[in-house]
């Protein structure tokens, strides 16, 4: 991500065999998935036909995919600091037939041209990586500096008031559904706090605002994953 240290650790966490197994390992909370990307096609339904969207943690294409057959002028550029899980999004996108409509891109969203020329974008799951706020909070500003004025911005991360809180025992249980061991799911307390930056919601907020954006609207919730849609300022 914006911060050395982050971009360096992030691909060694969605390495080859992480990304693998990627797409089957929460088959059971699928649901969840697309609730998410359901909500993400309306936030960014009243873009152009010819819109171009930038995927930002483009990860293996699900939103990417699932956006691209709902909108079939729409073009997209996919960004990932990891080669593994870009090259499983590319090969996605080939055998949907949508490859001529992407541009793949591994690193990260400040690598790209700074001219803005994207209509919107989407960051799923992805800035709850970066640790560190102040980068951030630079993350969501790199993304800003690459949308026209009032694109439109879906986003979503992990958030909570508290992780010893009854949400975190829901996550806990949803974990245990998707058949993930129970001696891993003993460790996410530990885990959250050490790879993944869980913040309140309202803190995540202001960090979306302070990156060049209008006051986020939260428009999204399952458990303990929140999702907010924010216009370029």
């Amino acid at each position: 991500m914006q911060s050395s240290t982050d971009s360096d650790d992030l691909p060694a966490l969605f390495d080859e065999s992480q990304a693998a197994t990627y797409d089957s390992r929460f088959e059971k909370l699928a649901r969840l998935r697309d609730a998410l990307q359901l909500v993400t096609r309306l936030v960014l339904s009243s873009l152009p036909d010819n819109a171009h969207v930038l995927c930002v943690g483009a990860g293996t294409g699900a939103e990417l995919l699932y956006l691209a057959e709902a909108y079939p002028g729409w073009r997209f550029t996919a960004v990932d600091p990891s080669g593994p899980m870009l090259k499983r999004c590319r090969a996605r996108a080939e055998k949907a037939g949508i490859a001529s409509r992407c541009e793949f891109h591994e690193g990260i969203v400040a690598d790209l041209n700074d001219e803005a020329v994207f209509d919107g974008a989407t960051a799923l799951l992805v800035s709850q990586f970066v640790m560190d706020e102040t980068a951030r909070t630079e993350f969501f500003q790199a993304i800003s500096n690459r949308l026209r004025p009032g694109a439109p911005l879906m986003t979503a991360d992990l958030a909570t008031d508290s992780l010893d809180g009854p949400l975190m025992e829901l996550w806990k249980r949803a974990w245990l559904h998707a058949d993930i061991p129970a001696e891993n799911v003993a460790l996410m307390r530990e885990m959250l706090g050490r790879a993944v930056a869980v913040l309140p919601p309202a803190d995540v907020a202001a960090l979306i605002e302070a990156g060049g954006f209008e006051a986020p609207l939260l428009c999204f919730q399952t458990l303990m994953i929140h999702g907010w849609t924010a216009t370029k300022r």
